[in-house]
């Protein structure tokens, strides 16, 4: 197997008194387990999961602590992140960009400061793009959430063409479900696909026909509504 593989397993010391905890001779086994890849990057939370790391490097054949990275990226986000990234055959300096800008769309939507320094912005805008595109309808009643964004990334990567992802006006680009959860597409919101050169055809029809089958989940039913009732509810307004 080429490529990189995203190491996120959960390492604990074997003592049943103090579980918290990582065991550096199983990081390294676990590191060893893939090291026929051309990368191996790992992700850790915080103090003895960093240190443990650390030691597992030193304990390492050089040749294979030579393809190891440790990613600060969030753990949770971050390993999503660079797995999907990872499988698109994206190299290992994306895989890890990816992975440290996986909490901007968590930012973005809470109001909070942007910390990327490439983010939306940075997309070309719709009308600068020449070229052909297609829109669908999102019917996924959770929108695009990580796996139909995942499923949306992978079916793009590949294609020989410049593609940019829109919604109400704004752009992304559609090689990171990081990118694409900036847009928040929800349900019923209208997504368009643009796409410039050789392969642009072929990227618009691998979009349409993913669309078609809701990015690969089945469609969820509508809540239920409550049925209307004749009754009047009366009583004093107060001013909050």
């Amino acid at each position: 197997v080429t490529g990189v593989q995203t190491c996120a397993l959960p390492i604990w010391i074997d003592d049943p008194d103090s579980p918290i905890g990582t065991d550096p001779i199983k990081v390294m086994e676990a590191i060893e387990s893939v090291a026929d890849t051309d990368h191996v990057l790992v992700m850790m939370d915080i103090g003895s999961a960093l240190l443990s790391a650390e030691t597992a490097l030193d304990l390492l054949d050089p040749a294979i602590a030579a393809k190891v990275r440790l990613c600060a990226a969030p753990l949770v986000e971050g390993t999503l992140a660079a797995t999907v990234s990872a499988a698109t055959g994206s190299d290992i300096d994306k895989v890890i960009a990816d992975a440290m800008n996986a909490l901007e769309a968590k930012r973005v939507q809470l109001g909070l400061p942007s910390l990327a320094q490439n983010g939306p912005e940075a997309t070309p805008m719709a009308d600068d793009l020449s070229g052909e595109s297609v829109s669908v309808v999102i019917k996924n009643h959770n929108g695009l959430h990580v796996r139909p964004a995942s499923r949306l990334v992978a079916a793009l990567s590949g294609f020989n063409a410049d593609l940019v992802l829109e919604k109400g006006g704004k752009c992304v680009s559609p090689d990171s479900i990081n990118q694409i959860a900036l847009l928040q597409v929800r349900c019923n919101d209208t997504l368009r696909l643009l796409a410039r050169g050789p392969d642009a055809e072929a990227a618009l029809a691998a979009f349409q026909a993913l669309a078609a089958e809701n990015f690969g989940e089945q469609p969820d039913a509508a809540p239920a509504l409550f049925a209307p009732t004749a009754a009047r509810v009366q009583g004093k307004a107060l001013r909050y």
